[in-house]
């Protein structure tokens, strides 16, 4: 089932919000509004969650509550990638989750974290395990990232892709499950974790891989899953067809769904990570998804 619905992804991430179009998140900060409150509005019990930041940056919160974004959002989200793309030792971790609670009092779920197996396999599986022991207990939700390494021929979401050099193939190598379906050391070392530390996989257009994603969840344990219905897909051909599917193969998980990514024919830029013309679109979006997916009335029969 659906537990919480999370409003945009790493808004304050270049490659995922454009900086030129809102340099203060004005625009941003509306359409979380309006997001929330359209999702509230079809059920007014969901958790909303403001989309992981990245960079973790207390300034980011402090500005979107002067916006006044922030009245109907009930979690802060958080990604970290010390070992791959952030500029502090993955020791950090804590005190990390201290600098946002000291602007907030909102929970704090790390909804992204994770490390690439790009440099060595071992490396991956040590920052896992030192992962687990620095937040579980210390977050309501952490969600590790991710369970398959992307495959090469796809690209990885990101504005500059090649031009970022290592930063860029790194993003191909975060899953605890090589490209050829083989595990990585990082797996065993997930295993014990997995009941309290859930999975952030991301799931393409009729991505090919969710029925072996479910199976490997359910032999590991996995509980709390975080993917994406994306904004930008829905105007494929057949897209509720693949939102039907994909959301009935993950019933069996509580899971945190993002909504996020512009179509290029509603961007302000034609991108995925422009600011909407008209934020009201996105909204009504978001309020489509959680009446296909986790009306009130359902949630209750399942809380019941």
């Amino acid at each position: 089932m659906i537990e919480a619905a999370m409003i945009w992804n790493e808004p304050n991430n270049k490659s995922h919000w454009d900086p030129e179009v809102d340099p203060d998140w004005v625009r941003f900060g509306e359409m979380v509004k309006l997001a929330a409150r359209a999702i509230k509005t079809v059920n007014p019990g969901l958790r909303c969650v403001l989309g992981g930041m990245s960079p973790i940056d207390p300034a980011f919160i402090t500005k979107l509550e002067a916006h006044g974004a922030l009245g109907e959002i009930d979690v802060l989200a958080v990604h970290g990638f010390p070992l791959d793309w952030n500029l502090w030792p993955i020791h950090d971790w804590p005190s990390k989750l201290e600098e946002i609670r000291a602007v907030s009092s909102k929970p704090i779920w790390v909804s992204e974290v994770g490390a690439s197996s790009f440099g060595a396999e071992e490396v991956q599986a040590w920052a896992l395990q030192r992962s687990a022991e620095l937040l579980v207990g210390k977050a309501p939700r952490i969600h590790w990232y991710s369970l398959f390494d992307l495959p090469r021929e796809w690209e990885a979401t990101t504005r500059h892709r090649e031009a970022e050099g290592s930063s860029y193939y790194r993003h191909f190598y975060m899953g605890l499950i090589r490209e050829d379906g083989s595990p990585k050391p990082a797996l065993e070392a997930y295993r014990p974790h997995a009941e309290q530390m859930g999975l952030c996989q991301w799931f393409h257009y009729h991505d090919p891989r969710l029925g072996t994603a479910v199976e490997w969840m359910k032999e590991l344990g996995v509980r709390h899953l975080r993917t994406g219905l994306s904004w930008a897909d829905s105007f494929r051909p057949d897209a509720i067809g693949w939102f039907d599917r994909q959301m009935e193969a993950l019933a069996d998980f509580d899971v945190t769904v993002t909504f996020c990514f512009t179509p290029e024919h509603l961007g302000i830029s034609p991108h995925h990570s422009s600011a909407p013309r008209e934020p009201e679109g996105f909204a009504d979006f978001c309020a489509q998804m959680i009446e296909r997916y986790a009306p009130a009335a359902k949630a209750a029969g399942i809380a019941g």
